[in-house]
C-alpha cells in the first residue's frame, strides 16, 4: 500500500491558535472528493489537517454500512484515526461516513461531524449535511448546494495564473476543456473522445483562439492519446499529468469552457469562474444526473455544447461559502 502524509494546511482567520479546533479533513484520494472535503474546510477558515485515506482489507471489499469496526478499516499515513480526536471532522462520500461518526462516538458526541454527500447511513447522528440539491436529501441540519462545493476561489485564481505565465501568452478567446471519463452512469468510449478532440479542433479553426485541454484519470492513456493526435498542429495544449498540475490555472485563464456530462465537481469548479459552461454529453445518464444538469440549465449557468462556442454570464454560485460560513458557526456556537 501506498500511503501519503497528512499534511497541516493553516487558514488564518484573526483568532488566536489556542482557540482555534482541531480539524480533521477525511477523504479517500479521488479528486472529486477531495476537492469537496478541503474546499469546505477552507471556507471555514480553520486550520486543518488533511488525512487521505487508505481503506484496508477486508474492509475495501465491503459497503461502509458492513464496517462494523469503522477505526479498523482505514488508516492516514500509515497509521490509525486514534486519538487526540478533533474538534471538527469534515468528510466526504461514502467512505468517510462510518469513519466520521466512529470518531464521534469515541469522543461522546464532542466532535461536529460535516459530511459531504448525502451519507447514507446515519445521517441523524451528523451535526452538519452539506448535500447538493439533486440528491433529494432535505432536513433542519441540511445545507443544500446547487453542485458541489469545491476549492475555486478569486484569490486561488489570481495566483494560479500568475504561476503559469506562459498559457496565459495564449492566444485569445482560451477554450477550456475539462474531460473525465466513465463511471456509474456514464461512459467515455474511444470514439466519442475523437468526436470530443473533433469538436475541439473546430471551435479553434472556426471561432480561433486557443484551447487547454485537462483529462482526468478516468479519460486513461488511450483516451489521451487520440486527443494529442486529433489535436497536433493546433494552439491547445494537453496536461497529461507530468509536472505541476496547472487545473486551476486553467479555470482561471478561460473565456469559455466545454466540459464533460459526468462530473458534478468539475461542472461546479467551472461554474465557479462566472464564464460560459458547455456541457459536453455522453452516453448513458440517470435520475440524480439528470435532475443535476436541468437545474444548471435553468439557472443560466450551462448549456449543451452544440458546435458553436456562446457567450453569456449568470450569477456566480456561492455555495462553498455559504455553507462553510454555516459550519464555521455551528463550530463556534458548540465550543463556545
Amino acid at each position: 500500500m501506498v500511503f501519503v502524509n497528512e499534511r497541516m494546511i493553516c487558514r488564518p482567520i484573526g483568532a488566536t491558535r489556542a482557540a482555534l479546533p482541531v480539524t480533521w479533513v477525511l477523504h479517500d484520494g479521488k479528486a472529486g472528493m477531495a476537492s469537496q472535503a478541503l474546499g469546505l474546510a477552507e471556507a471555514t477558515g480553520f486550520p486543518f489537517i488533511e488525512k487521505r485515506l487508505e481503506i484496508r482489507h477486508p474492509w475495501k471489499c465491503l459497503p461502509p454500512r458492513l464496517w462494523f469496526l469503522p477505526l479498523a478499516a482505514a488508516r492516514a499515513s500509515g497509521t490509525p484515526l486514534s486519538p487526540p480526536w478533533p474538534d471538527l471532522l469534515i468528510g466526504c462520500g461514502r467512505n468517510t461516513a462510518m469513519l466520521a461518526l466512529a470518531v464521534r462516538r469515541a469522543n461522546n458526541g464532542r466532535t461536529v461531524a460535516a459530511q459531504i454527500q448525502d451519507p447514507g447511513v446515519g445521517r441523524d447522528e451528523f451535526d452538519l449535511l452539506v448535500v447538493p440539491e439533486h440528491d433529494g436529501l432535505r432536513g433542519p441540519r441540511v445545507i443544500v448546494t446547487r453542485g458541489a462545493v469545491h476549492r475555486v476561489t478569486a484569490s486561488r485564481l489570481a495566483a494560479e495564473r500568475a504561476r503559469f505565465p506562459d498559457l496565459a501568452a495564449l492566444q485569445r478567446p482560451i477554450l477550456s476543456v475539462l474531460i473525465g471519463g466513465a463511471n456509474r452512469a456514464y461512459r467515455l468510449t474511444l470514439r466519442k473522445l475523437g468526436e470530443i478532440a473533433d469538436a475541439i479542433a473546430g471551435v479553434i479553426r472556426t471561432q480561433g483562439g486557443s484551447a487547454l485541454v485537462t483529462p482526468s484519470r478516468r479519460t486513461g492513456a488511450a483516451g489521451i492519446a487520440i486527443l494529442r493526435d486529433r489535436l497536433q498542429n493546433l494552439p491547445a495544449a494537453i496536461w497529461e499529468g507530468r509536472g505541476e498540475n496547472p487545473y486551476f490555472a486553467y479555470l482561471a485563464l478561460a473565456d469559455a469552457f466545454m466540459v464533460t456530462a459526468d462530473s458534478v465537481s468539475m461542472i461546479s469548479e467551472a461554474a465557479a469562474t462566472g464564464k460560459p459552461v458547455h456541457i459536453l454529453a455522453l452516453h448513458g445518464g440517470s435520475p440524480k444526473f439528470a435532475r443535476f444538469h436541468n437545474a444548471m440549465q435553468l439557472a443560466g449557468i450551462t448549456r449543451p455544447f452544440s458546435g458553436r462556442i456562446e457567450a453569456w454570464s449568470y450569477p456566480i454560485p456561492d455555495d462553498t461559502a455559504r455553507a462553510g460560513a454555516a459550519l464555521r458557526g455551528l463550530v463556534i456556537q458548540r465550543l463556545g
